[in-house]
């Protein structure tokens, strides 16, 4: 099964506040996770994801930039056709209900069970000072295709 992958920068994306919105620029980037094998050894690398398969590891990107210097919330819809994996650098809040609660993975329910990565429907950074005086930054996850 293939996946035609697209990015709708307003469902995909909001920052916390409409204040926020205006003045923090976000620029959205999804690359697949291919292994190549190198002078003997395995190595992974990012390539572009137009077209995905069920099963591919992708990596989501978000890049911002704003001029101002105070902390702000930046949060994302993980998209159905895929299932949250792992967050880079910055630990987030997550979701499994749409956005209506946020915690920690593990310590959020779903119909009495713990929740799983595969539960996530939302993802959200709080960007504090100093990271959002330096005006820009990087936040990443991953996810595999279901």
């Amino acid at each position: 099964m293939r996946v035609q992958f697209l990015i709708a920068g307003a469902a995909l994306l909001t920052a916390g506040t409409a204040a926020a919105q205006s003045l923090v620029e976000i620029d959205r980037e999804v690359f697949v996770e291919i292994s190549q094998q190198r002078d003997g050894r395995i190595q992974r690398v990012l390539a572009p994801a137009d077209t995905l398969e069920s099963g591919d590891t992708v990596v989501l990107m978000l890049a911002w930039r704003t001029p101002r210097d105070r902390p702000f919330t930046i949060s994302s819809r993980v998209p159905r056709a895929l299932a949250f994996s792992a967050h880079g650098g910055a630990a987030p809040e997550v979701s499994v209900d749409g956005g209506r609660s946020w915690g920690k993975l593990e310590t959020l329910r779903v119909r009495g069970r713990p929740a799983t990565s595969a539960d996530v429907t939302n993802i959200r950074w709080d960007v504090a000072n100093p990271r959002a005086a330096k005006g820009r930054g990087v936040l990443t996850y991953s996810a595999v295709v279901r």
